[in-house]
């Protein structure tokens, strides 16, 4: 790093023969300056949302709403949301779940109902990240994608899944806190069946192509001709054009917020750069420059 003691003379003369481009280019090359010093710029790489999806409960996200009080036996919550659709089930869990435990319950409350997804967005918890889990999935042919350390946001809609979860539960027992998992089951249906800004509609009628019915009605009399089943197909397919549009709406606008704060980083083949790190925690590549290769990501 370069310094300079103004306080004596002779070195405010030297310094009138520095040139500032000459001291650039001197702390770019210094491998110290690279290493430690603080940044002033904006976050590298610009955003890159994740694609827009086709099929609900294709791809869906999972995580685990833990630290809530024993209620049956059971304090944790393991919460599944279909990706396009944002359709979620809630599945009561006991802490401490083995990864069988936890496979197990997946495939009673989710894989008997909408079978086995292509794709998993999940946290880097231990249960996820475990050989059986791997294998079981693998087998399936469905790609895990686990976040990375430095970019959690990729599983942020799980994460305000569970925020409305809570907040159900907590408006509904906070005073008898032992009783959440008798309305969980509740809990789900009112996700499931309120009305999502983000879709411009409910997620059951994302996913069954009607809205529910009225819990105080009783299923109409008529059967449906098949006129009528091709008019409510036509329909569906007309909300999920629709839903994907949105959603393709909404990306934009998340990209056009998030860009500006945002600067766009180039590497070509083969080059060599920095990768920050935490020391303390990270020492498989705090040795030196990594070399940037087609398969590393720099942005999520």
């Amino acid at each position: 790093m370069v310094m300079v003691d103004f306080l004596r003379p002779t070195n405010v003369y030297q310094l009138s023969y520095i040139r500032w481009a000459d001291v650039k280019s001197f702390v770019k090359a210094c491998d110290a300056c690279q290493r430690n010093k603080y940044e002033t710029m904006a976050p590298g790489g610009l955003l890159q949302p994740l694609p827009i999806l086709v099929i609900v409960w294709n791809d869906i996200s999972m995580d685990f709403l833990e630290g809530l009080p024993a209620s049956r036996g059971f304090n944790s919550i393991l919460v599944v949301v279909d990706r396009l659709s944002k359709y979620a089930h809630f599945l009561p869990l006991k802490h401490l779940f083995p990864t069988n435990t936890v496979a197990g319950l997946f495939i009673k409350g989710v894989m008997k109902l909408h079978g086995f997804p292509m794709s998993i967005v999940s946290d880097r918890d231990k249960v996820f990240l475990n050989h059986l889990w791997w294998e079981l999935f693998c087998l399936q042919h469905t790609h895990l994608n686990r976040n990375t350390t430095y970019h959690p946001q990729s599983v942020r809609q799980t994460e305000v899944v569970n925020h409305c979860l809570e907040t159900y539960l907590r408006c509904f027992i906070s005073q008898r806190l032992k009783e959440w998992s008798d309305w969980l089951h509740w809990a789900e249906y009112w996700y499931n069946t309120s009305f999502h800004t983000y879709l411009n509609c409910s997620p059951f009628k994302v996913v069954y192509g009607r809205d529910p019915s009225n819990l105080l009605r009783h299923g109409l009399s008529s059967l449906s001709s098949p006129s009528d089943l091709d008019t409510m197909l036509q329909s569906r397919d007309h909300v999920l054009q629709e839903l994907r549009d949105q959603f393709l709406a909404a990306l934009n606008r998340m990209k056009q917020r998030a860009d500006p704060y945002r600067r766009e980083v180039i590497f070509e083949m083969d080059e060599l750069g920095f990768l920050k790190l935490r020391p303390y925690r990270q020492f498989s590549l705090a040795s030196g420059p990594i070399r940037v290769e087609p398969s590393l990501r720099w942005s999520i």
